[in-house]
């Protein structure tokens, strides 16, 4: 990278970079730094009355007030920040005073790592701090951080824009408070769950993530080449169908937390990669498993908050079982006042045009119910409401209701308006499951692109019997939403999908030598703010010369001014450029 290229803090400490290596300083250690101590823990144990402490902190550096030959420090460890009391005689305690007076007060920035040794103490001002008594640079900063100040109770820099935030979480984490709070409380929830489903006795396992057939949901896939085999496979929408398998294979219970990918919208509750978990247990079935959901919620949410109630947006919301157990048809009908019950698909389909809803002769009958319930019911459900018994369209991996014709023991968990998860009494009868098979294919014929294709493997794995079943999936990016009380699932994804980084369009180095600039000189006209040939046409040959030549003396470059005559050849080939393009145009 040119120098050009940074900021004028960055040209800074890469300059303070190569006097510390100058002055025999090691700015990136390999020696192992052992601590023994933590920020917050040092702060929730210290007593006065206590003998004095020894303590070997590291972290990294978020503030300073030099105050002379003592100094103050904020440091930010794992757990959270310190203040450290650094004093020049105190580092430094033979007569060489250059560790104080030349590394820590000039050299050092905020944002590089430091490790401490020292002592506990009060400050006269009653905060609790670790008095330096060693002071070593573990690693430099090279970019500056966005740390906000304060004036007249106003916050300047703040890091806030979400943009920025998603795609370097990294600095987020740094400077944002609360963020990795919410990361560490994502982590207790998948902890929960797995220690849930791990006393309930069942097998935690892996399934492939590159599936030669995308089953378990309707979904689009994305696909990829495995040039090994020289065939087309599908990045898993779903683990259902292999963990069925295992199932089918002798295991009581197996459930699996991992990634999904669906190649489908984003928005602030859908990431294309996702992170679902997946429960199977055999000899059980829907009715057991809302139970069961119940429970895992209600102590997932204590685990996380200390209560069965949580605050998303306005809306409180108590995890406490038992939830609200509602028939899909019913939602609907005390919606909308539409009875589904007994309606045809071209029934169904007037129905939706009359509202409005944009459906086609591609719809078939489940799916139109789905926009329905999707359009006046879904929302509306903000407290754990299990939305139950799913028509067989809809449904084709359930079994068949054992008292409602044409609906299956299905159910969906709302809350706050989005599904959280779905579960099935499983279906295990291979000759119903093969038609509900070829039902999709039909609809995949008449341009459903969301149609499950047939997994023979698995209606071969069903032949050799898979006993009664239950099965859920729950989307976990959307339950850790609901815990920590965030509003868009990039808030609980540590690296979300982004558009590519825009970047500012600037003519390459050759199309600067086309026109006879010299590599040197191409990067001396980007500092000056021409990042494209066509931004020097209108310039001035002495204006120009004299804004290259500030950079030339400002960054001490020593390049070789070129002359007024050799600028205006610049910009007349420029021009030249700009009328061929236009022409060509």
């Amino acid at each position: 990278m040119n120098v050009l290229e940074l900021s004028e803090q960055e040209i800074v400490r890469r300059q303070s970079l190569q006097e510390l290596r100058d002055m025999g300083i090691e700015p990136y250690p390999a020696a192992e730094f052992p601590t023994n101590a933590f920020s917050e823990d040092i702060k929730n144990d210290f007593k006065d009355e206590d003998e004095k402490r020894e303590v070997v902190i590291a972290g990294r550096m978020m503030s300073r007030r030099v105050m002379g030959k003592a100094s103050f420090v904020e440091l930010q460890d794992s757990k959270g920040r310190i203040q450290v009391y650094i004093t020049r005689d105190d580092i430094c305690p033979e007569e060489d005073k250059t560790l104080y007076n030349t590394v820590f007060k000039r050299l050092l920035d905020i944002g590089d790592f430091i490790g401490v040794k020292g002592f506990v103490f009060r400050t006269q001002t009653g905060e609790i701090s670790v008095h330096a008594q060693s002071l070593t640079l573990l690693s430099k900063s090279l970019k500056p951080l966005p740390i906000v100040k304060y004036k007249d109770g106003v916050a300047y820099d703040k890091f806030e824009d979400p943009e920025l935030r998603f795609r370097q979480r990294y600095v987020d984490l740094i400077v944002n408070d609360g963020v990795k709070d919410t990361f560490l409380q994502r982590a207790t929830v998948v902890r929960t769950i797995r220690r849930v489903l791990d006393e309930a006795g069942y097998t935690e396992v892996e399934t492939p993530t590159l599936q030669a057939i995308a089953g378990g949901a309707s979904a689009r896939p994305f696909i990829t080449h495995f040039n090994a085999l020289n065939v087309d496979m599908y990045m898993r929408i779903a683990t259902e169908l292999y963990l069925k398998r295992l199932i089918v294979g002798g295991f009581e219970g197996v459930y699996e937390i991992g990634k999904n990918f669906r190649n489908e919208g984003m928005d602030r509750n859908h990431n294309p990669e996702f992170t679902c978990m997946e429960l199977y247990v055999q000899y059980k079935d829907y009715n057991w498993m809302m139970s069961f959901t119940e429970k895992l919620l209600e102590t997932v949410c204590i685990a996380v908050n200390g209560s069965t109630e949580r605050k998303v947006g306005d809306n409180v919301i108590s995890f406490k079982a038992p939830y609200r157990r509602l028939p899909i048809l019913d939602a609907i009908k005390e919606k909308t006042g539409f009875d589904c019950n007994g309606k045809s698909e071209e029934e169904i389909r007037a129905f939706c045009l009359e509202k409005g809803l944009e459906v086609d002769e591609t719809f078939g009958k489940g799916k139109l119910i789905d926009e329905l319930f999707g359009e006046f019911c879904e929302g509306t459900f903000i407290q754990p409401t299990f939305i139950t018994d799913y028509p067989v369209e809809m449904s084709p991996l359930t079994k068949m209701h054992r008292s409602k014709t044409g609906l299956t023991e299905r159910f969906e968990l709302m809350v706050n308006g989005k599904e959280l998860a779905n579960a099935y009494s499983e279906l295990n009868d291979p000759l119903d499951q093969e038609e509900r098979f070829k039902e999709q294919m039909r609809l995949a014929d008449k341009g459903d692109d969301e149609a499950m294709i047939i997994d023979q493997d698995f209606l071969r794995a069903l032949q050799y019997g898979m006993p009664p079943t239950s099965g859920i999936g729950i989307g976990i990016d959307r339950l850790v939403m609901l815990m920590t009380g965030q509003t868009t699932i990039q808030e609980v994804l540590f690296f979300p999908q982004m558009k590519p980084e825009k970047k500012i369009p600037q003519s390459s180095i050759k199309e600067w030598g086309e026109i006879g600039v010299s590599e040197e000189w191409a990067y001396v006209l980007r500092k000056a703010g021409f990042n494209l040939i066509s931004d020097i046409r209108d310039e001035k040959a002495q204006g120009l010369q004299q804004k290259i030549g500030d950079i030339n003396k400002k960054y001490k470059l020593g390049y070789e001014k070129p002359s007024v005559n050799d600028i205006q050849a610049w910009i007349d080939a420029a021009a030249n450029v700009a009328v061929v393009t236009e022409e060509a145009e």
